[in-house]
């Protein structure tokens, strides 16, 4: 068995920025979208995962046998039971009823156990229920390792390290600014402090979904995963991480998906369409003035074909109308996406 530093120092792959162009209401603007869906498990949380178990070894070592336990709303979950096998430990994901179905079985393909909490934590999602459940783990199981994803410095260090310079060389001078959806806000906070630090002309722009306290606002119904959480940030301390804060619709966000998709034949995740929705609001404000604009597309559509791709699933929400009436009117409105650059 490979030692874990080994394991985890091969474990990171540098993701493509692809270049588009986005035209509405009559304007075009360039449009990067850092796939980070060409991660080995097919998200950003593949890096989280790498920081996450280094600073857990360099705590108390990775012994064979550990049992590691994370609070997951999917991606994080799917590059930790990636991992863990190949340094012989194992991995216990606390889930909820958002999980997507394509998710929960891949999580379970791979060896890892899952534990499904059912109890809706009263702020438009499971993510308090969810922690309520490892902390109940740890304390029957002192032999448990808990990452805790949403508090440990790591996770914004590897996006710091990692992210943030790849975004910057891929984009080159022209870049303007940045979006990145928040749910931890561990990925948004690395990129800032890369940015504030050696570039400090962009605009760094915290994506939030209606619903969600991440960062600010009120709780309510939360239909995408991966975006969006029940509390703050522990990792956010406002304008030195982000310059503005544009909350999407998730409607608007699925919609945005469908038509990208259908343009370019690419299908991103929900928290990605969030953050191509808020570039096209940003635009409408007056905030474009010629440069690149590159959004953080954390994961592919692959695990929400049967979700947020689907009518069969948005007529169980209650909201199939709505997504057709959105998609509608931004098509009336002009969207379209132009797929003519190349990958970088």
């Amino acid at each position: 068995m490979p030692p874990v530093q080994s394991v985890l120092a091969r474990a990171l792959r540098r993701t493509p920025l692809l270049g588009l162009d986005v035209a509405h209401r009559g304007r075009v603007r360039r449009l990067g979208l850092k796939l980070e869906q060409h991660g080995p498990t097919g998200s950003v949380k593949d890096r989280s995962a790498v920081a996450l178990l280094r600073a857990l070894h360099a705590e108390r070592p990775l012994t064979p046998g550990t049992v590691v336990v994370e609070s997951t709303s999917g991606n994080l979950g799917l590059a930790l039971a990636r991992l863990l096998p190949a340094v012989d430990c194992s991995f216990l994901a606390v889930v909820d009823l958002k999980t997507p179905p394509a998710t929960s079985r891949m999580l379970t393909d791979s060896g890892a156990r899952t534990v499904v909490v059912d109890e809706p934590d009263g702020r438009g999602g499971y993510l308090l229920s969810r922690l309520r459940t490892v902390r109940e783990l740890c304390e029957r199981n002192p032999g448990y390792r808990w990452p805790n994803q949403y508090e440990n410095p790591a996770s914004p260090d590897i996006h710091r390290r990692t992210t943030g310079p790849e975004i910057t060389e891929q984009a080159g001078p022209s870049l303007g600014a940045v979006y990145v959806p928040v749910s931890t806000g561990g990925t948004l906070a690395g990129i800032a402090a890369h940015l504030r630090r050696h570039r400090p002309d962009v605009d760094v722009v915290a994506v939030d979904v209606s619903g969600s306290t991440a960062v600010a606002g009120d709780t309510g119904r939360r239909l995408i995963p991966g975006i969006g959480a029940g509390r703050p940030s522990a990792f956010l301390k406002g304008p030195r991480h982000y310059d503005r804060v544009l909350r999407v619709d998730d409607v608007e966000a699925i919609a945005v998906c469908r038509i990208l998709a259908e343009d370019t034949g690419i299908a991103l995740g929900g928290s990605s369409g969030c953050a191509v929705r808020a570039l096209l609001t940003d635009q409408d404000n007056g905030h474009a003035d010629g440069r690149l604009a590159v959004c953080l597309a954390a994961d592919g559509g692959e695990k929400y074909h049967d979700t947020l791709y689907s009518d069969d699933w948005a007529d169980e929400q209650g909201i199939v109308k709505e997504v057709a009436a959105a998609a509608e009117q931004l098509r009336c409105e002009g969207l379209f996406f132009d797929r003519k650059h190349q990958e970088h």
